[in-house]
């Protein structure tokens, strides 16, 4: 499937308002088509990268406007008359477009700007025979045109429309064609003019379901190559194809025509090598006719009422290569003819639902070459080995839904290149011998395990690389033998019949890589203890899906499974007793997983804890999850959301916890989110209807009505905190840069320490309650004569501040003017505002500065680390012996006068001092 390559880079190209409320259309890429595919009926194609379908368009451009510009691929639906001029050019990418419109016209240039465009569709509803008009130009910029399908509208029969010469798929079907000859009107190209050009050449001519086609005017296709013509469900004879002048015609369909016979002088006449006449009433089959089919190489005659088949069948066409008689009653098939031991080169046959009881030995005997044989529905009992001694070369076999019951002992010796064996529903009595197989290259095999009175062991081949089994409930369990399938990647277990020892997974299937678990019981797959976890630990699986039908009364755990890109989980819900879960109830750590599919699980919320655990998850699609709750803990978690998110057919529940999603729906940009479906919450009482769900929780839920009001005060809050902040930055912020910026301008003159006349030799940070001490202790011990003081130039804020400046532009001009900044701290400085700006403003200096002043800090009492702000920056910042503490006792102040005379005696002499 290609997970390693979903959505690459999709979402850079979505519209900023994206999802149900604002689109009509649903997006996703042609490689997770599968998981949206009901949606998209209209667009069956896969090939494209990113496509999208839009429902119940009434207005085009609006429609298109909210359509990602680099879609590849197109489908409307609704009801738009016309197509105006330009209508697509905005998406010069397109290679796919589905129209569903009920259009009537086109007008000219309406598919301008397509040159990319492949395939083109047009579809109406097939009762109503709406007429269309298509200029004669209407596809004349759609140079890369290779299919056109029109379906439901009557064309113009003299439209005179242009064709691209790179069509090769043309489609005129449910419309109002009577006559093949009208197609020449229609198209003029289709049939060979006057002039010399190459002669015109279609893959396909498609003119099935046309209900009123009865005729074919000789000559009206005159020159036209066809590979393919299907006329499927029409009222024409294929006898009158050959009058239509076709110059060449490889492929015939004519199903549901109410055909009686072959049609053999047509396919003689354009020596055919493909005829499809399936559902028609031919019953028997002429030796007239037979002989002119020599040059068949397909030829398939479902469910046409043969009972028997005509003598020689296989040797009248002799480069037949598959043969179709499913749904007949050919009980007695007359293949091969003993007396005459013709080797046919047929390599399908397809004999199912013949109600086949019996095959004689030799009814494949002359079929050396074939290599699928299909035998499915049928009432066959038993087959011996002899049955397929000449099928050397025979590939793949299917036995489905035959009442088989026992198969001799290397029953499959006859078989060496069998690869592909099917023997689902069916009764056999499968023995426990290993060489019960026979056929040493079977790598793919279905079986169907009846119910046991006693346990089995089931022994299969070795080397498997498919295996789909289907085990029926019963008092006993089937095993597995042997103990390692080293090849097998795909597994398939269906049914509760069937015991698997899960704690060895890993070393019984090293190579599995996908997983599908139809109609279990998780039980055997889970533990059963309170974690209910899955036990299957597999490092190489890639897909797993699960369909409980309705019997899990626990939700497990799907995790531990490190390469998982796909998973799907269906019908998990109990229907006896049904219980809300949590996605994260659901699927754990799953590092891998790309896309995840839920469907019918009985989840009830979902929220971010489940997405923390699946970083890769791109893709999340919910179907019938009823009542679904979308915490709120989405919209916070919104960039590791997955990309995409569809909520399909699930309601969402009629509660205020909703009521959130509609902004952020709209809102939302990293993430796609759709949700279709009919969202409405219950009538209350005397009310005729029920509401739209949002429009309710609009009107009832406290939280949306009073919206505007909590809007409007939030907005008032950020303004009045605001205004602080604002203030703060007067205040502190820009005086901060101010310096700084004054530093850096002084650094760059060159102007440093030396040479520099300071003002002040130490500005001294306190606050008013340590004014005592400043002034009582350090004052006199600092600016007192020599010998007793050390006669420096103080600046005390108090003292020395110039009148009617700014308080912050005093500190910052006095800091700058001093050598040394001393901050006195205590328990009140540093809840003192100007102490702890002025500390600020100090740190933020010495990191500034080309040439910082020294910063000191004496501490009048202990302090914690915690109580000092940026505590971690001052420690780096503060070499050792920057900082001393004031003690109690005098015979220890000695120390203190001496640690700072030191320090201030450096200042003096100008050495020291560079950080």
């Amino acid at each position: 499937m290609g997970w390693h390559s979903l959505l690459p880079g999709l979402l850079l190209c979505l519209p900023l308002a994206t999802g149900w409320t604002t689109s009509k259309c649903l997006l996703t890429e042609g490689s997770q088509l599968p998981l949206v595919s009901r949606y998209f009926s209209l667009c069956p194609v896969s090939q494209v990268s990113f496509l999208a379908t839009c429902l119940s368009v009434t207005n085009l451009t609006q429609t298109l406007a909210a359509v990602p510009r680099t879609i590849e691929g197109l489908c409307l639906s609704g009801s738009v008359s016309s197509l105006p001029p330009d209508a697509f050019s905005a998406f010069p990418r397109l290679k796919f477009l589905g129209l569903n419109l009920h259009l009537t016209q086109l007008l000219p240039g309406a598919l301008r700007g397509l040159g990319q465009l492949q395939k083109l569709s047009f579809v109406d509803h097939p009762l109503k025979k709406n007429p269309l008009f298509l200029p004669p130009e209407a596809f004349a910029d759609l140079i890369s045109l290779q299919r056109l399908y029109i379906s439901g509208p009557c064309l113009n029969k003299k439209a005179g429309i242009r064709l691209p010469r790179s069509l090769q798929w043309l489609a005129i079907k449910n419309g109002c064609l009577q006559d093949v000859g009208e197609l020449a009107g229609m198209f003029p190209d289709l049939v060979q003019g006057s002039s010399s050009r190459d002669p015109w050449t279609l893959h396909m001519l498609d003119l099935s379901f046309s209900q009123g086609l009865t005729m074919a005017s000789p000559g009206s296709l005159q020159g036209l190559q066809l590979e393919t013509l299907n006329l499927d469900r029409t009222r024409l004879e294929a006898a009158k194809v050959k009058a239509l002048g076709l110059q060449k015609l490889d492929i015939l369909s004519a199903q549901l025509t109410a055909m009686a016979e072959l049609p053999a002088e047509a396919v003689a006449h354009f020596k055919l090598q493909e005829l499809n006449v399936g559902s028609n009433k031919i019953r028997n089959i002429s030796q007239e006719a037979l002989a002119s089919c020599r040059s068949l190489k397909i030829l398939n005659l479902p469910s046409t009422g043969l009972s028997k088949l005509p003598p020689g069948l296989l040797a009248a066409m002799p480069r037949l290569q598959r043969l179709n008689l499913a749904g007949n009653q050919v009980q007695s098939p007359t293949l091969c003819m003993n007396e005459t031991r013709d080797v046919s080169g047929l390599m399908t046959l397809n004999l199912a639902s013949n109600g086949l009881r019996v095959l004689p030995p030799g009814t494949f005997s002359c079929l050396p070459h074939l290599r699928e044989l299909l035998l499915q529905d049928n009432q066959l009992l038993s087959l011996e080995g002899q049955i397929f001694q000449n099928l050397q070369q025979l590939e793949t076999l299917n036995l489905d839904k035959n009442p088989l019951l026992n198969l001799g002992k290397n029953w499959l010796t006859a078989l060496p290149a069998l690869t592909t064996l099917s023997l689902l529903d069916t009764q056999i009595s499968l023995s426990p011998d290993p060489g019960f197989w026979g056929a040493e290259t079977l790598h793919t095999l279905k079986l169907n395990l009846p119910s046991l009175p006693a346990p089995a062991v089931l022994s299969l081949p070795m080397y498997l690389t498919s295996l789909e089994l289907h085990a029926a409930s019963g008092l006993k369990h089937w095993k597995l033998s042997p103990n390692v399938f080293p090849f097998l990647e795909n597994l398939t277990i269906g049914g509760r019949g069937l015991r698997l020892e899960v704690q060895n997974a890993s070393e019984v299937f090293p190579a599995l890589r996908q997983l599908s678990l139809l109609q279990n019981s998780l039980e055997a797959f889970c533990s059963q203890d309170t974690s209910n976890i899955f036990l299957w630990q597999l490092p190489k699986l890639q897909s797993l899906k699960i369909w409980g039908a309705g019997s899990h009364s626990r939700p497990c755990l799907i995790t531990g499974l490190p390469s998982l890109q796909l998973l799907k989980l269906e019908s998990l819900q109990s229907i006896t007793q049904p219980r809300a879960v949590q996605l994260e109830e659901l699927v754990g750590e799953l590092p891998q997983l790309q896309a995840l599919q839920l469907s019918n699980t009985g989840l009830k919320s979902l929220s971010a804890t489940a997405f923390q655990r699946l970083a890769s998850l791109r893709v999340l699609a919910l179907y019938t999850e009823k009542d679904l709750v979308l915490h709120d803990s989405l919209r916070e978690y919104s960039p590791q959301m997955p990309k995409y998110i569809y909520i399909l057919h699930s309601p969402l529940a009629c509660q205020c916890a909703n009521a959130w999603v509609e902004p952020w729906v709209k809102q939302s940009t990293l993430t796609y989110i759709q949700i279709l479906g009919p969202q409405l919450c219950p009538a209350e009482a005397g009310e005729p209807a029920k509401h739209s769900l949002f429009s309710f929780l609009w009107s009832h839920c406290p939280q949306t009505l009073e919206l505007k009001l909590f809007l409007a005060s939030s907005a008032l809050v950020f303004l009045l905190i605001a205004l602080p902040l604002f203030q703060e930055a007067r205040n502190s912020w820009i005086p901060y840069l101010k310096a700084l910026f004054r530093l850096w301008l002084q650094g760059r003159r060159g102007q440093g320490n030396e040479g520099k006349r300071f003002l002040f030799d130490v500005f001294v940070s306190h606050c008013r309650q340590d004014q005592g001490w400043v002034i009582e202790e350090l004052l006199s011990a600092l600016e007192g004569l020599l010998p007793a003081g050390l006669g420096l130039h103080l600046c005390l804020p108090d003292r020395d501040f110039e009148p009617g400046k700014d308080v912050v532009d005093n500190v910052v001009d006095s800091m700058v003017s001093s050598r040394v900044i001393l901050c006195v701290l205590s328990g009140q400085a540093l809840c003192d505002p100007r102490c702890r700006l002025e500390l600020h403003l100090a740190t933020s200096l010495l990191l500034a500065a080309p040439f910082p002043p020294r910063l000191l800090l004496a501490f009048l009492e202990p302090i914690s680390r915690h109580q000092l702000p940026g505590y971690h920056r001052l420690a780096r910042l503060l070499r050792r012996g920057d900082y001393c503490l004031w003690p109690e006792e005098d015979e220890r102040k000695d120390g203190f006068w001496a640690w700072l005379r030191s320090k201030l005696g450096a200042a003096r002499l100008g050495v020291g001092w560079h950080m």
